[in-house]
């Protein structure tokens, strides 16, 4: 039976790698659903966050940053991306106020101004603005848009977001409660579980290493010892210099990877971990289906 006034709907987070989706999702939820890291792509699947308060429910939608294709994982990024669009309420078309519009940025506005779905506009990083010039030029391209509202904020410091909920909030129509009150995530904690071993990586690697790398979790079972979780973990790669930047001089770098990890999943499973993690070479596996397949980027 739904609740009588009671708001729910999908939104979309959309736009470009690196703009600041995840922070904004993990920031609406209060909590770390969607990793994040300075790195471009970090992204790859869609993901939803579900935010339930006493008179509605919110399901966001994280999705990868929509950018130039070179090879098949990317194209199923962007795929996923612009498939995020069918059957939501409102999109959040988020854009880097720092940053200089191009055609990628073009092509995200005439999918959005085809699609008719209401768009709101948000500039992201507001703080980090230098040159007002430059970004009265961002926003003076921007215009071509028929969203229905422009916000700037600050993701990372929570600066205008409330105001931008609360805005999200008054647009949503009337509709059910899809999801109970304690979900906060429509993936399994194996997948996150698998998300903050990758964030990992990407932050302690060096510059070579980070798009290159998958995750999958082998293996997640509950201890007979009280409050612990065992895991076994792989980290793919695709070159063997890149395997041997991840294991690091004596074992130290999957070590610090390992550490940094487990103290994260701890936290989020609220339970002790013991975690295995192995590297494997897989040659170009970003552009063979099979892999992407058993790695989790494709149906």
């Amino acid at each position: 039976m739904m609740k009588t006034n009671f708001k729910s709907g999908f939104v979309a987070i959309l736009g470009r790698p690196n703009v600041g989706k995840s922070t904004l999702l993990n920031h609406f939820l209060g909590t770390k659903v969607a990793i994040v890291t300075p790195k471009a792509q970090t992204t790859r699947n869609r993901l939803q966050g579900i935010l339930t308060t006493d008179d509605a429910q919110i399901i966001f939608v994280d999705t990868p940053g929509f950018h130039k294709a070179f090879n098949v994982l990317g194209e199923f990024m962007n795929e996923a991306a612009l498939q995020s669009l069918a059957g939501v309420d409102l999109v959040l078309l988020m854009v880097d106020a720092t940053k200089r519009f191009d055609e990628l940025d073009a092509a995200l506005i005439n999918t959005l101004n085809e699609s008719g779905i209401k768009t709101f506009l948000i500039y992201n990083k507001m703080d980090l603005v230098k040159n007002q010039d430059e970004f009265d030029s961002l926003q003076s391209k921007y215009q071509e848009l028929k969203h229905g509202s422009e916000f700037k904020i600050c993701a990372e410091n929570h600066l205008g977001v409330e105001d931008l909920l609360k805005a999200i909030h008054d647009t949503l129509p009337n509709g059910p409660q899809y999801y109970s009150e304690d979900e906060i995530i429509d993936q399994s904690e194996r997948f996150v579980v698998g998300e903050i071993i990758r964030e990992k990586v990407l932050l302690l690697t060096e510059k070579e290493v980070p798009h290159s790398v998958a995750v999958t979790v082998e293996a997640m079972k509950q201890s007979d010892k009280q409050n612990l979780v065992n895991i076994q973990a792989t980290i793919i790669v695709e070159r063997p210099s890149q395997k041997a930047i991840i294991i690091g001089k004596g074992g130290a770098k999957i070590k610090e990877i390992g550490t940094a990890a487990r103290k994260d999943i701890a936290s989020f499973l609220d339970q002790k971990v013991y975690l295995e993690l192995f590297v494997k070479v897989e040659k170009d596996w970003r552009n063979q289906k099979r892999y992407l397949k058993e790695y989790g980027y494709e149906e």
